[in-house]
């Protein structure tokens, strides 16, 4: 049986987040300004499944296809948002389910630190994969449950402040981001993300698939 863990439609992905995604993704590369499918499911195999269907029943470009043991994630993308909400349905139909059966998302932890050391950033800056944060400016860490919700809560960060993508982690037990800016766009983009994930239907008990 198929669990749907996340399940995400971006309609516009903006320009930090889409080049933050072609910085670690493996495929076809995203662009700013195109649509976007985020899954996960679990066992991670069955992600092969859903990109099989997806692929032969539309056009859109798959970027990135992670296959773990235990969850497994794929992003697609496209300009047609038609396109990319038809994969979107290729995948319920396959599973036999609805958009609502995927798990509502949680907030688990978020974190605001002011003023950054120097030392700090230099730290911060030798794990990230977009921007970069210098001394003295706010970050902010986010974590959420299920991981793959993060790439829309950074889309939906960079929409509402003017932020610095750092990070952007959602593969794996918990996602995590890292945004970086002046303490007011922060919490402003902290509040985006917040709204963005809430309004979110889903479940909170196991409902799998075929």
């Amino acid at each position: 049986m198929i669990e749907l863990r996340t399940y995400t439609y971006i309609d516009i992905l903006q320009p930090q987040t889409a080049a933050f995604q072609a910085t670690i993704s493996q495929g076809y590369l995203p662009i700013e300004g195109q649509a976007a499918l985020f899954l996960e499911v679990a066992p991670g195999i069955a992600i092969n499944q859903l990109t099989d269907a997806i692929l032969k029943q539309t056009n859109v470009k798959p970027g990135m296809q992670i296959v773990e043991r235990e969850f497994g994630v794929l992003e697609v993308h496209d300009f047609d948002q038609a396109q990319v909400r038809s994969a979107g349905a290729t995948v319920l139909e396959f599973l036999g389910l609805r958009e609502e059966d995927r798990l509502k998302p949680s907030i688990v932890s978020s974190q605001v630190l002011t003023g950054i050391d120097p030392h700090h950033s230099m730290l911060i800056n030798r794990m990230r994969h977009g921007d970069m944060i210098r001394a003295g400016e706010t970050m902010y860490v986010f974590e959420t449950y299920p991981a793959g919700y993060a790439l829309l809560a950074a889309n939906e960060a960079e929409k509402a402040a003017n932020i610095k993508i750092l990070e952007v982690r959602a593969v794996g037990a918990f996602g995590r981001i890292h945004l970086a800016g002046n303490e007011e766009e922060i919490n402003e983009a902290a509040k985006a993300m917040r709204y963005a994930l809430e309004k979110i239907d889903g479940r909170s008990e196991a409902k799998a698939g075929k």
